[in-house]
């Protein structure tokens, strides 16, 4: 679906003269885009061949998608493990990809919802959330994700443990993006929770202090009763 958004922007369209048409071709994934709460600081990729050259790949805007750098290249081998951390709670719907239609791209994907502390081995040994099939593409890729499984996203572990080589020793992939709802926390609900749990312990308090006056009056008893 990508390329339609690359071919709109390639050329203009004679709508009356209006230049909204190109803009409300990208709007949808602007709106939906997680770039701005992605905890860049925290991103970490092992095995990658460049320091930090994972975060970058995350820091490209949806306007740079399409730019070959920079670009995450794996190290010692075809496996990366990506741990992206949001700065707040996010209900997952889609995980934006591009690669290449060399034997270089990844072939598999493996997600790990909120695990932040992941390394090769119990990344391998480990249950995914949800194991998603790659294209080998040049396109940016739209995978969609159990959404039901995802509404609670805090972090995400990514681990890609092969690529369409054989016997090829470096993955490449050059754009990484979510979308999905950010579901702010503000104080409001905080309060109203804290109140609700407070007034049933108070009222267990009252009741156990009238019980252990026995010699209280029968109309308290009477409420009691009822």
């Amino acid at each position: 679906m990508s390329h339609c958004h690359d071919d709109h922007s390639s050329h203009s369209h004679d709508h009356g003269g209006h230049e909204h048409d190109h803009s409300d071709d990208i709007t949808p994934a602007l709106q939906t885009l997680l770039y701005k709460q992605i905890d860049f600081s925290a991103l970490t990729c092992l095995n990658e061949a460049t320091p930090r050259s994972g975060a970058a790949i995350c820091q490209k805007t949806w306007a740079q998608r399409l730019e070959a750098e920079p670009e995450l290249e794996s190290d010692a081998d075809e496996q990366l493990l990506m741990i992206v951390p949001f700065t707040g709670q996010v209900r997952l719907h889609s995980i934006l990809l591009r690669t290449s239609t060399d034997a270089s791209a990844p072939k598999t994907l493996h997600v790990h919802l909120n695990r932040d502390d992941l390394d090769f081995s119990t990344a391998s040994d480990l249950q995914p959330t949800q194991t998603i099939e790659l294209s080998q593409t040049s396109e940016v890729q739209e995978l969609p994700i159990k959404r039901a499984l995802f509404n609670t996203t805090r972090c995400l572990a990514l681990f890609f443990p092969d690529n369409f080589g054989d016997g090829e020793d470096v993955t490449r992939i050059s754009y990484l993006g979510f979308k999905g709802e950010f579901m702010k926390l503000n104080k409001e609900p905080v309060n109203f929770l804290y109140e609700a749990a407070a007034n049933p312990a108070d009222h267990k308090t009252i009741v156990g202090t009238r019980e252990g006056m026995g010699s209280l009056g029968g109309a308290a008893g009477g409420r009691d009763a009822m």
